[in-house]
């Protein structure tokens, strides 16, 4: 199937809608699967193979489905505000009881009151968190310290541009949109052009409305630099915060909790144990 054809072949084709939104990010992001695999060897460094995990401002649950491939005994709650992609998240997960989703603004005080559960192993974003301005995006990192267990985890993968390397930052952004004209030469869809077709397809279109009722054409947030987001990370109350993955314009954050990671999991050595031929029986997270 083209992403053409979406429109008049998918319908309520969860699958199809998401890799056609794949397809639609990648043309962004042709490195985002790398993005989202460095992402989840951090949480199972960190917090192990069964996290509980928030996936905030989940989208489609890209995050999730990788997640759940990957780790077959982790939950995840999504939470989003956007109703075309949140339908399309939860149809896909309709049948899966490891996954359940909250519809909230993320910009309002009380939306940590709709989760089901009252902390999380890791909390994991990606390419979403940009659309907020520094001071509401300040605020939000201080709700997800206090839902991050201690020697819990939260990782945001973004653009994060650092404004002290213009030249750079100019030369690299030339070279990444010569490409993306190429590939949409070849055929790719932008954003807008993915949510014209969704707003054609009959299950879609309400929800595509309604959208662009709370959003707009689109949101204007601000791309901070990993410096600034570290630092008001380790404010609010991280203990340590740094790049573990970047691209020529993006950033995959991670910050641990205060507390230091749990026990080592069943079955690995620590350096330490593997001198004196003993295997940990830590807890499994």
């Amino acid at each position: 199937m083209t992403d053409t054809d979406i429109t008049t072949t998918a319908g309520a084709d969860w699958a199809a809608w998401q890799e056609s939104w794949d397809r639609q990010q990648e043309w962004y992001m042709p490195d985002r699967e790398e993005r989202f695999r460095i992402m989840l060897d951090m949480v199972e460094a960190l917090v192990g193979p069964a996290p509980r995990v928030l996936d905030l401002a989940c989208g489609t649950g890209s995050i999730t489905a990788r997640l759940l491939a990957r780790f077959p005994d982790a939950v995840s709650t999504g939470v989003d505000l956007d109703p075309a992609l949140l339908a399309i998240a939860e149809g896909t997960f309709a049948d899966d009881e490891r996954v359940s989703f909250v519809t909230a603004d993320l910009k309002t005080p009380d939306w940590p009151a709709r989760l089901p559960y009252d902390s999380y192993d890791a909390v994991l974003t990606a390419t979403a968190l940009h659309w907020l301005h520094r001071e509401p995006l300040a605020a939000l990192y201080g709700q997800v310290a206090e839902l991050v267990r201690d020697g819990g985890v939260f990782l945001n993968a973004d653009h994060m541009i650092d404004d002290s390397t213009p030249r750079i930052n100019a030369a690299e952004r030339a070279l990444r949109h010569a490409r993306m004209d190429q590939a949409k030469r070849d055929g790719a869809l932008d954003w807008s052009e993915w949510w014209q077709l969704a707003a054609k397809d009959p299950v879609l279109a309400g929800p595509t409305a309604q959208r662009f009722e709370i959003y707009g054409e689109h949101a204007e947030g601000e791309m901070p630099s990993p410096e600034w987001h570290a630092r008001v990370l380790r404010e609010k109350g991280f203990g340590e915060a740094r790049p573990v993955w970047c691209s020529p314009s993006d950033t995959l954050l991670l910050a641990l909790k205060q507390g230091g990671p749990r026990a080592p999991l069943r079955g690995f050595r620590t350096d330490t144990e593997e001198a004196f031929g003993r295997t940990s029986k830590g807890d499994v997270p």
